[in-house]
């Protein structure tokens, strides 16, 4: 029994030594702010806000180490420039604090984005709109920065635009989140847009499918051709030897009938030979008669 009791006191000690849980859940529409309340008990929160991410942050009296897990903020609209401020809430226990959260905005109004999603093969496109009041009135120096990163990681990257950007070389398969807030002079200013994320689709090409593919096909390709060209070689070569003898052209007379052997000219080696009397004598009287 002792012993239980003492269990009991030493957690109690622990935790009146220990900071609360932070926040979760920070959310703020139409100026109204909510969060989820630690389970911890004893624990008060207090709201600040900042017209820029690097501070100050000035404690929103109004909101100042309540009990309550909501608070309205539309006071800090004339703190901020051109009425967007950002906001934060801590948890507060025994003087110990816990880490101030950021809250964010679910649906665009005049200090927060509005935007929407499209994922394709290894890119996500953030749609962002110029027409919004912020760029109205302010031109070029207003801007968006898209903040990005694979789901459960810290979105620490980021990519300043002043309209829709695709982020590129994503890895496929994997989902992706985003938020985005404005810019002032390159600075953030506003609440942040909270998070949305979308998954990657794969290309229709499976890489794995492909290589596979490049190293079966050869494989198959060979075990057709083998028999093919020995088929060929070995019984139909009558047939290739027709193929491959040149043309030709039968003569007109080759079909004639031969010449009798009278009407054959046969070539001589040489003149022929004349056959002569040979007259030994003969008188001039005999000549005449």
């Amino acid at each position: 029994m002792f012993f239980s009791v003492l269990c009991v006191l030493v957690v109690i000690q622990v935790l009146s030594v220990a900071p609360p849980a932070p926040p979760e859940n920070i959310h703020v529409d139409e100026w109204l702010l909510r969060w989820t309340p630690a389970t911890d008990g004893d624990v008060t929160y207090t709201v600040k806000y900042s017209s820029f991410d690097k501070g100050p942050w000035t404690n929103l009296p109004a909101c100042t180490q309540i009990s309550i897990n909501s608070c309205h903020v539309i006071s800090t609209k004339a703190q901020g420039i051109h009425g967007c401020v950002m906001l934060r809430v801590q948890a507060e226990r025994h003087g110990l604090t816990s880490t101030p959260v950021e809250a964010c905005s679910r649906r665009g109004d005049s200090c927060t984005p509005d935007f929407s999603l499209t994922a394709r093969p290894g890119t996500l496109t953030v749609n962002l709109s110029r027409n919004h009041s912020l760029a109205l009135d302010h031109a070029d120096h207003v801007g968006h920065r898209v903040y990005y990163g694979m789901e459960g990681e810290p979105l620490q990257d980021y990519e300043d635009t002043a309209a829709s950007v695709t982020i590129s070389e994503l890895q496929e398969g994997q989902r992706y989140c985003t938020k985005v807030q404005y810019t002032y002079h390159d600075k953030p200013v506003g609440v942040p847009s909270c998070t949305q994320c979308e998954l990657i689709p794969e290309s229709r090409k499976n890489p794995k499918a492909t290589e596979i593919l490049a190293a079966v096909v050869p494989v198959v390709v060979l075990l057709i051709l083998i028999p093919v060209i020995a088929y060929v070689l070995i019984f139909q070569q009558r047939r290739i030897k027709q193929w491959l003898q040149p043309p030709y052209q039968i003569p007109p007379d080759f079909f004639l009938e031969p010449l009798p052997e009278h009407h054959l000219c046969i070539p001589t080696s040489g003149p022929p030979e004349e056959h002569w009397d040979v007259i030994s004598s003969f008188s001039q009287q005999e000549f005449r008669d």
